[in-house]
Protein backbone atom coordinates (compact mmCIF):
# COMPACT_ATOMS: atom_id res chain seq x y z
CA UNK A 1 0.00 0.00 0.00
CA UNK A 2 1.61 3.35 -1.04
CA UNK A 3 2.20 5.62 1.91
CA UNK A 4 0.96 9.37 2.28
CA UNK A 5 4.24 10.58 1.08
CA UNK A 6 3.58 8.12 -2.62
CA UNK A 7 0.34 9.62 -2.35
CA UNK A 8 1.49 13.36 -2.02
CA UNK A 9 4.16 12.72 -5.04
CA UNK A 10 1.55 11.04 -7.21
CA UNK A 11 -1.36 14.44 -6.77
CA UNK A 12 -3.73 12.19 -4.74
CA UNK A 13 -3.60 14.19 -1.94
CA UNK A 14 -3.10 17.89 -2.13
CA UNK A 15 -0.21 19.58 -1.03
CA UNK A 16 2.19 23.14 -0.91
CA UNK A 17 4.84 22.13 -3.54
CA UNK A 18 7.98 23.36 -3.39
CA UNK A 19 10.19 21.57 -5.54
CA UNK A 20 10.43 18.67 -7.41
CA UNK A 21 12.45 16.59 -10.10
CA UNK A 22 12.52 13.45 -11.45
CA UNK A 23 13.72 11.29 -8.22
CA UNK A 24 12.76 13.66 -5.02
CA UNK A 25 10.20 15.79 -4.04
CA UNK A 26 9.51 18.95 -1.61
CA UNK A 27 6.69 20.47 -0.09
CA UNK A 28 5.58 22.25 2.96
CA UNK A 29 5.12 20.46 6.22
CA UNK A 30 1.34 21.25 7.24
CA UNK A 31 1.87 20.83 10.76
CA UNK A 32 4.98 22.61 11.35
CA UNK A 33 7.56 23.31 14.06
CA UNK A 34 8.04 26.46 12.44
CA UNK A 35 7.12 28.67 9.27
CA UNK A 36 8.93 27.64 6.20
CA UNK A 37 9.23 23.68 7.62
CA UNK A 38 9.57 21.26 4.80
CA UNK A 39 9.83 17.70 3.74
CA UNK A 40 11.97 16.31 1.36
CA UNK A 41 11.58 13.23 0.16
CA UNK A 42 12.65 10.59 -2.25
CA UNK A 43 10.12 9.08 -4.93
CA UNK A 44 11.19 6.07 -4.35
CA UNK A 45 9.78 4.33 -1.52
CA UNK A 46 11.94 3.47 0.83
CA UNK A 47 11.30 3.24 4.88
CA UNK A 48 14.18 3.87 6.36
CA UNK A 49 17.23 6.48 5.31
CA UNK A 50 20.11 3.98 5.61
CA UNK A 51 17.94 1.51 3.50
CA UNK A 52 18.45 4.10 0.60
CA UNK A 53 21.23 3.21 -2.00
CA UNK A 54 24.12 5.44 -2.03
CA UNK A 55 23.29 7.27 -4.86
CA UNK A 56 19.52 8.14 -3.87
CA UNK A 57 20.80 8.88 -0.46
CA UNK A 58 23.33 11.49 -1.65
CA UNK A 59 20.83 13.10 -4.09
CA UNK A 60 18.26 13.34 -1.15
CA UNK A 61 20.86 15.44 0.72
CA UNK A 62 21.93 17.60 -2.29
CA UNK A 63 17.89 17.86 -3.06
CA UNK A 64 17.48 19.05 0.55
CA UNK A 65 20.69 21.26 0.86
CA UNK A 66 19.40 22.99 -2.64
CA UNK A 67 15.59 23.41 -0.74
CA UNK A 68 16.93 24.64 2.34
CA UNK A 69 19.27 27.82 0.86
CA UNK A 70 16.03 28.50 -1.01
CA UNK A 71 14.28 28.56 2.50
CA UNK A 72 16.79 30.36 4.35
CA UNK A 73 16.43 33.11 1.42
CA UNK A 74 12.60 33.78 2.33
CA UNK A 75 12.27 32.72 6.03
CA UNK A 76 13.88 34.83 8.96
CA UNK A 77 15.75 32.41 10.67
CA UNK A 78 19.04 31.84 12.65
CA UNK A 79 19.66 29.01 10.23
CA UNK A 80 17.93 25.65 8.49
CA UNK A 81 18.33 22.70 10.72
CA UNK A 82 17.98 19.50 9.53
CA UNK A 83 16.43 16.47 11.12
CA UNK A 84 15.59 12.70 10.10
CA UNK A 85 13.32 10.52 12.18
CA UNK A 86 10.85 8.73 10.28
CA UNK A 87 8.63 7.54 12.55
CA UNK A 88 5.43 8.41 11.63
CA UNK A 89 5.51 8.05 7.89
CA UNK A 90 7.50 4.51 6.89
CA UNK A 91 8.80 6.47 3.71
CA UNK A 92 12.08 8.05 4.13
CA UNK A 93 12.06 12.00 5.16
CA UNK A 94 14.00 15.06 5.67
CA UNK A 95 12.88 17.82 7.92
CA UNK A 96 14.12 21.40 7.01
CA UNK A 97 12.81 23.81 9.45
CA UNK A 98 14.23 26.60 10.10
CA UNK A 99 15.35 28.05 13.38
CA UNK A 100 15.47 30.59 15.64
CA UNK A 101 15.38 28.73 19.01
CA UNK A 102 16.23 24.98 20.07
CA UNK A 103 12.51 24.67 21.22
CA UNK A 104 11.65 25.16 17.04
CA UNK A 105 13.76 21.43 16.68
CA UNK A 106 11.72 20.24 19.26
CA UNK A 107 8.65 18.76 17.54
CA UNK A 108 6.48 20.12 20.50
CA UNK A 109 5.59 23.44 19.62
CA UNK A 110 3.82 24.10 16.32
CA UNK A 111 2.81 27.09 14.29
CA UNK A 112 -0.50 27.80 12.54
CA UNK A 113 -0.58 28.84 8.92
CA UNK A 114 -3.39 30.20 6.32
CA UNK A 115 -3.93 28.20 3.54
CA UNK A 116 -3.00 31.69 1.49
CA UNK A 117 0.32 31.87 3.90
CA UNK A 118 1.08 28.34 2.48
CA UNK A 119 0.48 28.95 -0.81
CA UNK A 120 2.53 31.99 -0.89
CA UNK A 121 5.34 30.47 1.29
CA UNK A 122 5.58 27.57 -1.10
CA UNK A 123 5.92 30.09 -4.26
CA UNK A 124 8.53 32.24 -2.86
CA UNK A 125 10.80 29.13 -1.76
CA UNK A 126 10.25 27.82 -5.10
CA UNK A 127 11.47 30.79 -7.41
CA UNK A 128 14.35 31.06 -5.04
CA UNK A 129 15.39 27.53 -5.83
Amino acid sequence: MATIFTKIINGDIPCYKVAEDDNYFAFLDINPNAKGHTLCVPKKEVDKIFDLDKKTYDGLMTFSRKVAKAIEKVVDCERIGISVIGLEVPHVHVHLIPLTTMEDARFTTKVSLEKEEFEALAKSISDNL
